[in-house]
């Protein structure tokens, strides 16, 4: 089973052509589509839409827990949450890659933990994105030659 697992949108459809579907089943629901397995550049990846295949589930009802826990389930070990977004900074410009360090989260009514007790956990969110991916994304981003910002907090 694939170790990279990517959660995006439609842009990926375009690069990534499924060899296999799997149906998971988690204990926060279903997830926005079936986990679809294949190859990227010879690298095997699980990809699940995040708006469902057609692009129907709102924001707000993005099963987010689920669709992490069937990429936990099937064996990934690094997620990557791909979208396509406008910009408030005049200095990023269309087509720009921007490799956010931070985010600011709006959604509502959802819930936002894996932990619902017993046990209580604390998880800090001071920088939420793996530094060691974020280094291998500025990496070759910059080595295709895309202009590329280091820093970006997503809303």
């Amino acid at each position: 089973m694939p170790r990279i697992g990517i959660i995006g949108g439609s842009g990926i459809y375009g690069v990534f052509k499924a060899k296999e579907s799997l149906k998971i089943d988690t204990p926060f629901g279903r997830p926005s589509g079936k986990v679809e397995i294949g190859e990227i550049n010879g690298i095997e990846v699980a990809f699940i839409p995040r708006h469902g295949k057609g692009h129907y589930i709102p924001p707000h009802m993005v099963n987010y827990r689920a669709n992490i826990y069937a990429l936990h389930k099937i064996g990934v070990e690094r997620v990557i949450g791909v979208s396509a977004v406008g910009s408030l900074r005049e200095d990023y410009k269309p087509g720009d890659i921007v490799i956010t360090d931070q985010y600011i989260d709006f959604t509502k009514r959802r819930d936002y933990t894996f932990y619902d007790g017993p046990k209580v956990v604390h998880i800090s969110m001071a920088d939420p994105f793996c530094p060691e991916l974020r280094k291998v994304f500025s990496e070759v981003s910059n080595s295709l030659g895309f202009r590329t910002h280091e820093k970006g907090t997503y809303v």
